[in-house]
């Protein structure tokens, strides 16, 4: 399986990487059929994102997925971060092998999910 230099750099020394107990928000998602699973946890502050981490249980394409994720949405406005797609996160690593694609969809969807927690948190607090 042939990955990318970014793919291997950011598994190997993957960025924003660890547990955030006092998040603002956080999200997950689980692809089932690879057992590759996401957790992203948020500090938000004026509707940036201030901070970002995750925890990720997968394979490198996993892990250099998340980590890229990561720095994508780092210092972002929701409204931005929101538009993050799977592709965004493909491109930056210089594209996945054809069966790793799933992995750049865990990034996407977990960051969507925690944006929409931090989301439903600040409407509660209104």
């Amino acid at each position: 399986m042939d990955y990318s230099n970014t793919v291997i750099e950011h598994f190997m020394c993957p960025r924003n990487v660890g547990s955030m107990p006092d998040a603002d928000a956080e999200g997950t998602y689980g692809d089932t059929n690879c057992g590759d699973f996401l957790n992203v946890y948020l500090k938000v502050e004026n509707d940036i994102i201030k901070e970002i981490s995750y925890l990720v249980f997968g394979c490198a394409a996993a892990v250099a997925s998340s980590s890229m994720m990561s720095v994508l949405a780092q210092g972002k406005m929701i409204e931005e971060a929101l538009l993050i797609t799977n592709k965004d996160i493909d491109e930056a690593l210089d594209g996945l092998p054809a069966n790793k694609l799933h992995c750049s969809v865990l990034g996407a969807k977990a960051l969507r999910n925690a944006i929409d927690n931090y989301l439903m948190n600040r409407q509660k607090k209104k």
